[in-house]
Formats: structure tokens, C-alpha cells, sequence
């Protein structure tokens, strides 16, 4: 009766836990079930991917909504709001997105991407919300609650990079590998650099209807779309399943860290080092290049500093759809490598000749432009994707976000430094820097940055369980009814 008792036990305990299966097993699968889908998991994925487009959209905008607003304050508080106080709100959104792309990377692969996506997305309502109602009852401390509320909504955007970003990668993988690249490009990039020239159009529509008399208004309302344009993402988010690379390769527990850092430190430095590059030199030129322009326009009112600034925003926007043609074409890493080309050859130009090319304004915003160009073409489509590539499953999201958090600490660093060096050395020494952030970008890529272009994201995955297995590692791999555990079975037959 004993016997029987337990070996019932026995019976029911097994049935409750995760089939035990060999790596090799478990990589077969992967490689096997990530090429089938059903109607509906091919639905979830279409969804999926469109999700991170409608996400990153709202991100673009909050990127760049400080460009025009940071001309309309100096226009309202004149001294009062002065280059801390604008370096000092214009960073919030950045300190906020490193937070943001650290933990959320963490939580979207150690509970789930869908969770994440949700808790990105209610925190950059909430902080939209706090921005457009922001008051005090003195300039001073109307900035400091729009430092605040921008960092709330920083870290919703920070988290939307790992969080949308690897599900899109996940989703796109699935429908059609070799088109991975390009459609992950449309729907990350693209759009977030859509986002300057949206926020600038929103911003002249608002300036049109309210007028020049009343930028109380204009800035309160472009800030509240901001609030509008996050909320549609809920919709479509409903209707997500978690990819068939999530449900097969996650690990939730016991994530063996030290394997993943002796498995792709290479590639982390690589990734991180040349995400800083190119944050470093785009984000403070996309924030305060407003400010350049209208310091080379003679007799410039806001109007006309917005239309010149739309103009260079769509000039930067055909390097897009030039990254996504080409990352199949020549690959990754030589795409990556060709846009820091870009910095190197026009920052040279522009700083070389900065006095008399800001002589010829249309010639000075071109030439601009083709330098932001370039780095949509290069670093701007192609460090998204090569660290969603770079990395498995279990810890993309991870990964990408530390990745993507070191880039946005150059983003502060060079948003910091953006008014000393101008100030100190000289506006054409912005370029001039850009330029040599292009060589090192272009070394680091060489040396340090793996061309993952054609690869399956399964036999990544499948790769990465063979080797932690094989240095030891044992494991639950995978999501609810997909969990298998990981283990050499003789093992734990002998255990029994």
C-alpha cells in the first residue's frame, strides 16, 4: 500500500513538471516548431510586428518633442530658461530611458514581452499626462516638473526599445527570416525617425491655429498628442501571443549569466561601444539642431526655423529605406560601417567649411542633412537590429537593452557636452567630433560586431542550449505548456 501510495506520488509529481529532454533534443524542436505556425500564431505575429511600429512612433515623437520646445521656452523665459535648465529637461528623457531599457530588458525575458509592452506603454501616457498639465508658480519650478514628468515618460520609452524590439525581431523571424532585416527596419527605425518630422508638422499645425501670441498653448497641446498616440497600442497589444521563439526559449529562472557573458562579451562590447557612438553624436544634433539652425538664419522668427528643420528631418529620412535595401545586399556590418563612413565624410565637410557653408543656408541644411542621413542608413537601422541578432532568446531582451542603455548614455553625455564644446571650441567642432566618433564607429564594427545576415534566430537559440548544456548548465527552457527541462537524462535517472 506504501509502495503503491508513492509510486502515485511519484506518477503525479512527474506528469506536473516539464518533460526532461537533452539539448540536442530541445534545438531540434526549436529549429523544427519555429518554421510551423498556425493561422492564429501567424495572425499574433502580424500584430505583433505592427504593435512595435505603432509604439516606436509614439517614442520618435517624445524623442524629438523637445526640438521645437526648447525654442519656445527660450522664446517665453528668454535668460530664465538658460542652456542647464535646457540641457537639464532635454536629459530627463534620456536618464529615464536608460532605466527603462535596462529593467524592462530584464522583465521581458525573465515574466514576458507582453507584460513589458503593457508597462511600457501606461508609463509614457502617465508621464505625457504629467508634461501637458505641468505648473508651478515659478519658471524654475516649471522646469523642474517637466524634468521629472520627461523621465517618467523616458523610462516608458526606454523599455519600449527591448520590449518592442525583440518581439518585432521574434515576429518578423517567423513570417520570413531572410526578409527579417528590412521589415524590422520599417517598423523600429523608420519610424522613430518619422518622429522629428512629425513633431515638427504637429508643431507648425498647433502654430498655425493658436499663433505666435499664444506658445503657452502650442507647446501644452503638441506635449498632450503626445498622450493620444501611445493609447492606440493598447488595442492592437491585445490581440499579441507570445512569439514561438519566447514560448521555446525562454528561461525564466536560473539564467546563467556568466555562460552568456563568456559566450558574447565580444559581441557586447561591440554592440554597446558603437550604440554610444552614434547616440552620442545623433541625439544632441536631432535636440538642438533647431538651435543651429536658427542661429544661422538671418532675421529667423520660430516659423521659419520649423520649416527648415522639417526640411532637414526629411532630407535624413531616404537613408532608411537605403540601411534596409542594403543590410541584405552587402550585409550588416558593412551597412553599419558604410553610415559611420557618412559621419566621417560630410561632419568633415561641415566643419572644415562651417563658416562659409552656414553662408548658404539650403546648402548648410542639406549637407546636414545627408550627414543625419547617413547615420539613419548605417548605425540607425543597423544597431537595433544587430543586437536583436547578436543574442539569443533567453536573454535578447537583456542584451538589447544594455546595449541600447549605453547608447543612450552617450546620448547624455554628448547632449552634456554639446553647449560646452560649442562654446568653448566652436560650433563647426560638433561636426568635427561627429566625424572622428565615424572612425572609431567604423573600427569598432570591424573588430567587434558579428554579421548575423541570413541566420535563422533558431539556430542561435539552438546553439546557445547546446553550449550552456555542455558547460553544465541544467534548466526549465521555455514558456508555460512549451517549458522543457534541459538535462543530460542519465543524470538525472541516477538522481532518482
Amino acid at each position: 500500500m506504501a509502495n503503491s501510495t508513492l509510486n502515485y506520488s511519484q506518477n503525479a509529481l512527474a506528469s506536473s513538471s516539464p518533460p526532461v529532454v537533452s539539448a540536442e533534443e530541445h534545438a531540434v524542436k526549436v529549429r523544427t516548431e519555429a518554421r510551423s505556425m498556425s493561422k492564429k500564431e501567424k495572425l499574433s505575429s502580424t500584430f505583433t510586428i505592427a504593435a512595435a511600429g505603432l509604439g516606436l512612433i509614439s517614442d520618435g515623437y517624445q524623442n524629438n518633442l523637445m526640438t521645437m520646445a526648447n525654442v519656445v521656452f527660450k522664446n517665453i523665459y528668454g535668460t530664465e530658461y538658460s542652456s542647464a535648465v535646457s540641457t537639464r529637461v532635454s536629459n530627463a528623457l534620456l536618464i529615464g530611458a536608460i532605466l527603462g531599457q535596462v529593467f524592462v530588458g530584464l522583465i521581458c525575458d525573465r515574466i514576458g514581452r507582453k507584460v513589458a509592452l503593457f508597462a511600457t506603454t501606461a508609463l509614457i501616457v502617465f508621464g505625457a499626462i504629467l508634461a501637458t498639465a505641468a505648473h508651478a508658480s515659478t519658471p524654475a519650478g516649471l522646469f523642474w516638473f517637466l524634468t521629472v514628468a520627461r523621465g517618467i515618460t523616458g523610462v516608458g520609452v526606454g523599455g519600449e526599445y527591448p520590449a518592442g524590439s525583440t518581439s518585432a525581431s521574434e515576429a518578423a523571424n517567423e513570417r520570413s527570416p531572410k526578409n527579417r532585416g528590412p521589415v524590422f527596419v520599417m517598423v523600429t527605425n523608420l519610424v522613430l525617425s518619422f518622429g522629428g518630422p512629425l513633431a515638427v508638422s504637429v508643431f507648425l499645425i498647433v502654430l498655425s491655429a493658436a499663433g505666435e501670441n499664444h506658445l503657452q498653448t502650442v507647446w501644452r497641446v503638441c506635449f498632450g498628442i503626445g498622450i493620444i498616440l501611445p493609447l492606440g497600442v493598447f488595442i492592437v497589444r491585445i490581440r499579441m501571443m507570445s512569439t514561438i521563439l519566447y514560448k521555446k526559449g525562454a528561461i525564466k529562472h536560473n539564467v546563467p549569466y556568466n555562460l552568456v557573458v563568456k559566450r558574447y562579451w565580444k559581441s557586447l562590447i561591440g554592440t554597446c561601444f558603437a550604440w554610444f557612438l552614434y547616440d552620442f553624436v545623433t541625439f544632441p544634433n536631432g535636440v538642438f539642431s533647431a538651435t543651429i539652425i536658427a542661429s544661422v538664419i538671418k532675421n529667423s522668427d520660430i516659423r521659419k526655423t520649423a520649416e527648415w528643420q522639417l526640411l532637414l528631418g526629411a532630407i535624413a529620412l531616404p537613408g532608411i529605406f537605403v540601411g534596409a535595401w542594403l543590410c541584405n545586399v552587402i550585409g550588416r556590418k558593412n551597412t553599419l560601417m558604410l553610415g559611420f563612413s557618412g559621419y566621417l565624410v560630410f561632419g568633415l565637410i561641415i566643419g572644415c567649411a562651417y563658416d562659409k557653408i552656414t553662408k548658404i543656408v539650403p546648402l548648410f541644411v542639406v549637407f546636414y542633412g545627408l550627414m543625419q542621413s547617413s547615420g539613419n542608413m548605417g548605425p540607425g537601422d543597423m544597431m537595433g537590429l544587430v543586437s536583436v541578432e547578436s543574442y539569443p532568446t533567453a536573454v535578447r531582451g537583456t542584451c538589447y537593452g544594455i546595449s541600447a542603455a549605453l547608447g543612450k548614455v552617450g546620448a547624455a553625455v554628448g547632449t552634456q557636452a554639446f553647449t560646452p564644446i560649442e562654446t568653448n571650441l566652436g560650433k563647426k567642432w560638433t561636426f568635427i567630433i561627429a566625424a572622428i566618433c565615424g572612425v572609431v564607429g567604423i573600427l569598432v564594427t570591424y573588430f567587434f560586431i558579428p554579421d548575423m545576415t541570413g541566420v535563422d534566430l533558431a539556430d542561435e537559440d539552438a546553439k546557445f542550449m547546446e553550449y550552456i548544456a555542455a558547460n553544465g548548465w541544467q534548466g526549465c527552457v521555455g514558456e508555460d505548456d512549451d517549458a522543457e527541462l534541459i538535462a543530460e537524462k542519465g543524470s538525472l535517472d541516477e538522481k532518482n
